[in-house]
């Protein structure tokens, strides 16, 4: 099969720009994809972050040290981004402005402010494909109960509780990073870190918060800072958000977290929804399983937990009763990300999209609402604009 080329550049070469050249490089992995992503050339203030790349990566043809350059480099189609959140603007607007498409690191912007001038590029340039990354509603139990909502299986919906949890900074002795300084990381701390992860499904359900109520902790208030001594930890550890769900037809409670010290929890992801005609959850802690309970009048209240097969947005030649994971996840949402360049969203082979820059610009909104309901100690109302 004949398969069109996209030509990437990957600004910010670190972790998550490597999970991208290996997704890259095992493309034959997935079946029946006629479009296919080639890191062409790498972007970093550091030099040795690029050398990476340069030794493992072998269609990257050109290393820089200024974005810029990459983005006058007429043989770059598009972009992955990865910096810390006080660069997202400027850069993302850059980015944008030069025509070239892009998957971006959420939160897209270091507040509100920033997030509403990034919008307006988009806005502005209707011609790129601008996405945010999330990885974790491409796992085949995340897809299944997608396939359940938009069947409407649910019946009306009780209460649902999503979260991403993660456990490193129990550890006190775990050097300060960028994410960790309001300067770069944000007001928002771990909600802006990892709260697009938390609401990548309920926000494309159509289940926006009317308000929220937060609880947000700073847990380790100092760490070291390597050279020897210690620097203040400025953001939030964990938030905790219970929301008042309103939509057309119903009105239901839903509490989001987000959680860098979950003890025991090195990397989970899960969404539980209970329904008057069904309840299911789906979490990474299990990656195999989904639980489901189907409920009729007058029966059972009975959970079935099954292993699902491996079975995502894209077909791949892995058989259906291997495991699915988290580089299987990256791989399907760079997959989603390439479709959609190459065909259209209205053409995309499968209908899940990654996660939009208007789900990303919602994530601002609520937490804004989630910082103020913190200062007041009480409920706030989410300011949803012209798109509640």
């Amino acid at each position: 099969m004949a398969k069109t080329i996209v030509s990437f550049g990957v600004i910010g070469c670190g972790l998550m720009g490597k999970e991208f050249a290996s997704a890259a490089a095992r493309w034959c992995h997935l079946t029946g994809v006629d479009f296919e992503p080639r890191i062409v050339a790498v972007c970093d203030a550091n030099p040795a972050a690029t050398q990476w790349f340069e030794e493992n990566v072998p269609s990257v043809e050109r290393a820089y040290t200024d974005y810029k350059e990459l983005l006058a480099d007429p043989a770059v189609e598009a972009i992955y981004c990865a910096v810390p959140h006080n660069l997202h603007e400027r850069i993302y607007i850059d980015i944008i402005q030069a025509g070239k498409h892009l998957l971006g690191e959420k939160p897209f912007g270091i507040d509100l402010e920033a997030n509403e001038a990034i919008m307006a590029a988009i806005r502005e340039n209707p011609q790129v494909v601008v996405r945010s990354s999330s990885e974790f509603p491409f796992f085949p139990g995340a897809q299944q109960i997608v396939q359940w909502v938009n069947e409407g299986k649910f019946g009306r919906i009780i209460e649902v509780e999503a979260g991403f949890w993660h456990s490193s900074d129990l550890d006190p002795t775990k050097p300060i990073n960028w994410k960790r300084r309001i300067a770069t990381n944000g007001e928002y701390g771990c909600m802006g870190d990892l709260g697009l992860h938390v609401l990548h499904l309920p926000l494309r359900f159509g289940w926006k918060p009317a308000s929220v109520r937060a609880l947000l902790s700073k847990i380790v208030e100092e760490r070291p800072d390597g050279k020897g001594g210690m620097a203040p930890c400025e953001t939030w550890d964990n938030a905790i958000l219970a929301c008042d769900v309103k939509t057309a037809g119903q009105q239901f409670p839903m509490v989001l977290s987000t959680k860098r010290i979950a003890p025991g929890h090195a990397n989970t992801w899960f969404i539980r929804i209970q329904g008057t005609e069904m309840s299911a959850e789906f979490t990474t802690k299990n990656p195999k399983q989904v639980a489901s309970l189907p409920y009729t009048p007058g029966g059972q209240q009975a959970w079935h937990v099954v292993d699902a097969p491996y079975k995502s947005a894209y077909g791949t030649i892995t058989g259906g009763i291997f495991e699915f994971g988290f580089s299987d996840s990256i791989l399907q949402m760079w997959a989603a990300f390439c479709d959609e360049i190459v065909h259209g969203k209205d053409g995309m082979q499968q209908s899940f999209t990654c996660a939009l820059p208007e789900e990303a610009a919602d994530s601002h909104r609520l937490f804004t609402a989630a910082l103020e309901s913190d200062k007041t100690g009480g409920t706030a109302v989410v300011d949803w604009g012209n798109g509640a």
